[in-house]
């Protein structure tokens, strides 16, 4: 007898396969996205969950060729930094990663979370400001999701100094950046993460967890 309000099985089978293919995705397809898919993703958004029901999201849409070459700029310097920070064989694995689809992406959005919003009035923020960020990372969540469904990929940038993208960008004071995403339609799909399948590391064998 299943709980009332429970999707069935065929429907939570589908969403588990969904959530399996959900990579982040480097590799892109030089295929356009209609304009109508990816508001209709983006549409996902306000869905999240967020505290104090603040919604601190805030999306720039990085378009120009200007803004894109300071942002792919600033991955490359990044980049470069991040590899010497390894010596040997894990060097020589981390020259060899793709960790950037910024090339060829139509679409590349940077995130932000607004730390300074007086929408939610400081409802569970008062005690964990970073509650606001979390609320973010939920929404960027369900996009993710969103996208898979309709076939496209997700790649989120963390190698990039966010206050050099910031001052490109000219983002607003006060907003803080959650992640650069490329956003297109995936040279191939998989279940497995790309950084797995590279040798870089191995997934968990079991669910840390614990019981107090």
């Amino acid at each position: 007898m299943e709980l009332r309000g429970a999707f069935p099985e065929e429907f939570r089978s589908q969403l588990d396969l969904l959530m399996r293919l959900r990579r982040d995705v480097r590799r892109f397809r030089s295929v356009p996205v209609e304009e109508a898919v990816l508001m209709r993703c983006l549409s996902a958004i306000p869905l999240a969950p967020s505290v104090g029901l603040s919604e601190p999201w805030r999306i720039l849409r990085v378009d120009s060729d200007t803004a894109r070459a300071a942002a792919l700029r600033n991955f490359e310097k990044a980049n470069a930094e991040a590899l010497k920070g390894y010596s040997d064989d894990r060097a020589s694995k981390y020259a060899q990663l793709k960790l950037s689809g910024m090339r060829d992406a139509p679409v590349q959005l940077a995130i932000y979370c607004d730390d300074e919003t007086a929408q939610g009035h400081g409802l569970g923020a008062a005690t964990m400001p970073e509650m606001r960020r979390y609320s973010v990372v939920t929404a960027v969540t369900l996009f993710w999701l969103a996208l898979r469904a309709e076939g496209l990929g997700l790649g989120w940038v963390s190698v990039l100094d966010p206050e050099q993208l910031n001052r490109d960008l000219a983002a607003p004071a006060g907003w803080q950046l959650i992640g650069y995403f490329c956003i297109g339609y995936p040279e191939r799909q998989s279940d497995t993460p790309e950084l797995q399948e590279a040798g870089w590391e191995s997934r968990m064998a079991d669910l840390p967890l614990q019981t107090r």
